[in-house]
């Protein structure tokens, strides 16, 4: 897995998909009024508009067009989950997704569908894949 990961990342710098930005941070939280609480008041930041509407979700600006997405869940999970995820945005879902199956490395949606794209709420396209340590990174197509 990290030889396959390794290549991955040496192929994905050399390649179109260079041109990739951080798009968010996603931070488990188990109380979320006190998180949002933390991150307002005692860190300063702005709050921004997020789609989800649920009460279970909180955004912020971080800066450099990336963003803090805060996410109530009842119980921490002791496991690595996917609301504890690294995103990066390319222009191109179509081809990245190509060259995954290219390379036979696995990919799924956010509900654990190996092979699937989720297409958001906010029509954002997005997959999940892990590192060699099994820690998720989200990638989609809000480029």
């Amino acid at each position: 897995m990290k030889i396959l990961f390794t290549s991955f990342l040496l192929t994905l710098a050399m390649s179109s998909f260079a041109q990739i930005k951080v798009n968010h941070i996603a931070v488990h939280v188990t109380e979320l009024k006190r998180s949002m609480d933390f991150y307002q008041h005692v860190l300063s930041l702005q709050e921004i508009d997020e789609p989800f509407k649920d009460g279970l979700h909180a955004w912020y600006d971080i800066g450099g067009g990336a963003s803090l997405h805060l996410i109530e869940a009842a119980n921490h999970p002791k496991e690595k989950s996917k609301t504890n995820h690294l995103c990066f945005s390319i222009p191109d879902m179509a081809a990245f997704v190509a060259n995954m199956k290219a390379r036979n490395y696995p990919f799924e949606s956010w509900a654990g569908v190996k092979g699937e794209i989720t297409n958001r709420v906010d029509g954002i396209k997005q997959i999940y894949i892990q590192d060699p340590d099994g820690y998720w990174i989200e990638i989609n197509d809000d480029f």
